[in-house]
């Protein structure tokens, strides 16, 4: 393996919810401004977190105490969601095998998300997390560092894993993911999502794209 770490994001790649999440931001957006989120919206801010989101989405300025309400308020919605999924709500194809061959292989691995702690609790939770990951190095939205596609979660996620930014490879699905993965100084970005999307990814700065997990292996870290 040419790298010393894997840092995988979350919602998108680990999990497939990105529509799950526009769908909650969509229906979260109607109830408090009387409009869907639009597509040109949902492209702009899918990956940022609820600090950066809402007020783009109510256009103007919001105290942490209505931040922190609506956030509540859109995320539980979307837990929600989930769990009416029954069993789509699960790791994505691939990942649990990879998963298992990155544990086998004893390299040192984290998630870094834009989600916030009750997400991430919940997906601990639910999808059995502490099997692959020590829970204690997943790097998520605490309020303590700007969103993606500012570089400090993936700054962070190295750190935790006691790596320098360019040792670690770095998973991602989004144009804001990728190009905080670039800001960070990643040593390699690996790119999801469907062929139509593939040229787009590369174009962001991806320097391997895949449809899913299923197709990595241990040579492609």
């Amino acid at each position: 393996m040419k790298y010393k770490g894997i840092i995988f994001d979350f919602n998108g790649v680990l999990l497939w919810d990105t529509q799950w999440h526009a769908d909650a931001w969509r229906e979260a957006s109607m109830m408090k401004r009387g409009t869907p989120l639009t597509g040109e919206e949902w492209d702009r801010l899918k990956g940022r977190t609820n600090r950066e989101f809402w007020p783009a989405v109510l256009k103007r300025k919001l105290s942490d105490s209505e931040i922190n309400e609506l956030a509540e308020f859109k995320e539980k919605m979307y837990r929600d969601i989930a769990r009416s999924k029954g069993r789509a709500f699960a790791l994505s194809p691939g990942a649990q095998e990879l998963l298992d061959e990155v544990l086998r292989s004893g390299i040192p691995h984290t998630i870094a998300t834009s989600s916030e702690s009750g997400n991430v609790n919940f997906f601990i939770k639910s999808l059995d997390l502490g099997r692959w990951f020590d829970v204690d190095k997943v790097v998520y939205d605490d309020g303590t560092v700007p969103g993606k596609p500012a570089p400090d979660l993936y700054l962070r996620a190295a750190e935790k894993l006691s790596l320098a930014p360019p040792e670690c490879v770095v998973i991602e699905d989004s144009k804001s993911g990728i190009e905080a993965a670039k800001r960070a100084g990643a040593g390699k970005i690996i790119a999801l999502g469907p062929k139509k999307e593939h040229s787009e990814l590369r174009m962001w700065g991806a320097d391997q794209v895949v449809e899913s997990l299923k197709e990595l292996t241990m040579s492609d870290f």
